[in-house]
């Protein structure tokens, strides 16, 4: 156990180290290469500004999204409507989302949990 803690301070150390040394000049780069969404002058009040304009440009897209969903959700019912001309694909298409969806939410309470394994064993 002493020998995995030593390890794991020698990583860290060394982690440190790094950023330390390159840190810098990476974030010079990534400002470099983002500049165009900087805003001038970079201010405490323009950054309060610009939380407020995407809050309300949030909140006005939502009347869009709400027809949006409608549509979607009448594509879904209208496909369900003629279920009987789907095609294997289609089946094997929509078998593999509702299982990707299931095994996402099983990761998730798995993260949820700090990645531990619970339950009863039998």
């Amino acid at each position: 156990m002493a020998s995995k803690l030593h390890q794991l301070q020698t990583k860290a150390v060394q982690a440190s180290q790094f950023v330390a040394k390159h840190g810098t000049s990476y974030y010079k780069q990534l400002l470099e290469q983002n500049k165009q969404y900087i805003v001038q002058p970079p201010t405490v009040e323009k950054c309060q500004e610009l939380s407020k304009q995407l809050f309300y440009t949030r909140l006005a897209s939502i009347p869009g999204r709400y027809e949006s969903f409608w549509k979607e959700l009448e594509g879904v019912k209208h496909i369900w409507r003629n279920r009987q001309d789907l095609k294997v694909e289609d089946l094997g298409i929509a078998a593999l989302f509702g299982l990707e969806l299931y095994a996402w939410f099983c990761v998730g309470e798995i993260a949820g949990r700090g990645f531990t394994f619970t339950g009863y064993y039998v």
